[in-house]
Parts: structure tokens; sequence; C-alpha cells
């Protein structure tokens, strides 16, 4: 059961968004795919920001 809980802990999904949005350390290595991949993350986690806000707006507006 104690596994089950520690699986369910959302603590580092947020920790990736502040490291996903961060400035990059210079002192960590990169690679062009690292890059890339953080890049697609930051468009896909403002396309979503952005729907719920749509959505929210349009449920109260009714």
């Amino acid at each position: 059961m104690n596994k089950f809980i520690d699986y369910l802990k959302i603590g580092p999904v947020f920790a990736y968004f502040l490291r996903v949005f961060r400035k990059p350390d210079p002192n960590q290595p990169t690679s062009v795919n690292l890059r890339m991949m953080h890049g697609i993350n930051r468009i896909s986690i403002i396309m979503f920001l952005f729907a719920i806000i749509v959505y929210s707006v349009r449920h109260c507006g009714r």
C-alpha cells in the first residue's frame, strides 16, 4: 500500500514544470534532443493552460 501512495505523489510533476520554464543551468550537460523535448513540453503546457482558461470562460459565461 505504501508503494501505491508513493506512486500517486505529484510533487515531482510540479518540480518538472518549474525546471522546464527555468533558465538552463550552464553546468549541466545539454543536447539537442533534450532542448527539443523541453521546448515541446513548454508549448504543450502553455496550450493546455490556455485551453483550461478558454473552457472555464465558456463554462462560466453560460
